[in-house]
């Protein structure tokens, strides 16, 4: 097996709105805020190549929404999917899977492109699953009004209509210890329903995926909880939960959306856990 980063593309997110009620006294230390009250952040996906398999866990926001959806989250840097699999030898049309943590634009958005005459969608990875599970399909297809705006219909249809989705399955109990894909899932509820974290086994070490039960560094103090999600008191305890698990395991967080740190271990301490060291990709795998 390799692991390889894949990082999609940077963009911008309302720092308020990214810490829900921690002041930015606090929240800005960690992550500062610009002019307009944005924070940094990234949309990094990870890699798997194993055996004939090649899984692409999430793919960014992609490319096809208008110039003024893109202009409410200020994208900069040079990254893109495809130059980031190009840098590894590979192209789209290689995956032979995608796992999507959850079906928010900014996890499944780079899954579905225009086709070439800019008529309707269709699939941005012609060979491959596309892997969800029924319970958070069903979730983001009737949208909550607080989700709506992150569950677009373009990024969801298609995938289905092409005959590529498939669905991981049972979703209980919690954690999912072996998936079709070969490696574990934890199910948390608290942003999303059904929200789903892969621990990868490698190189006698588990890195977990963090998706957005921790954003970033800045979010692991238990009360740094996202505006975003809808049952914040249940992404507490199951942050906690897992947070302890980390510490006590020695489990390596891959940051989905921590755009100046790729990966990071936490440590038990008097005041909770707390973050214990940072690394590159590479420090770690390579």
């Amino acid at each position: 097996m390799t692991l390889y980063p894949i990082e999609t593309g940077n963009f911008k997110l309302d720092g308020g709105a990214m810490f829900g009620v921690v002041p930015k006294s606090l929240w800005n230390r960690t992550n500062p805020a610009d002019a307009n009250n944005m924070i940094d952040m990234a949309a990094r996906c990870l890699l798997i190549e194993d055996g004939k398999r090649l899984i692409l866990i999430d793919n960014g926001l992609g490319n096809k929404q208008s110039e003024k959806f893109f202009s409410y989250y200020y994208r900069w840097g040079n990254y893109s999917l495809e130059s980031s699999l190009k840098q590894y030898g590979f192209a789209k049309d290689d995956i032979t899977d995608v796992f999507l943590t959850h079906l928010h634009f900014d996890h499944c958005g780079g899954g579905i492109q225009w086709n070439k005459d800019r008529t309707g969608y269709e699939p941005a990875f012609n060979n491959a699953s596309y892997w969800t599970n029924k319970d958070h399909w069903e979730w983001a297809l009737h949208p909550n009004a607080r989700e709506k705006a992150s569950f677009l219909s373009e990024n969801l249809l298609p995938m289905q209509e092409c005959g590529q989705l498939r669905y991981i399955s049972p979703v209980a109990p919690a954690y999912l210890p072996e998936s079709p894909l070969g490696f574990g899932i934890l199910f948390v509820d608290g942003h999303t329903d059904k929200q789903m974290l892969p621990h990868i086994r490698h190189k006698g070490k588990t890195l977990v995926f963090m998706a957005d039960l921790l954003p970033t560094v800045g979010h692991i103090p238990l009360p740094y909880v996202m505006g975003f999600d809808t049952r914040p008191l249940l992404t507490l305890k199951e942050k906690a939960a897992f947070l302890e698990k980390a510490a006590t395991e020695g489990y390596y967080l891959f940051l989905e959306h921590d755009a100046h740190h790729e990966v990071c271990t936490v440590k038990h301490t008097d005041k909770g856990v707390r973050l214990d060291k940072t690394f590159t990709f590479d420090e770690i795998f390579k």
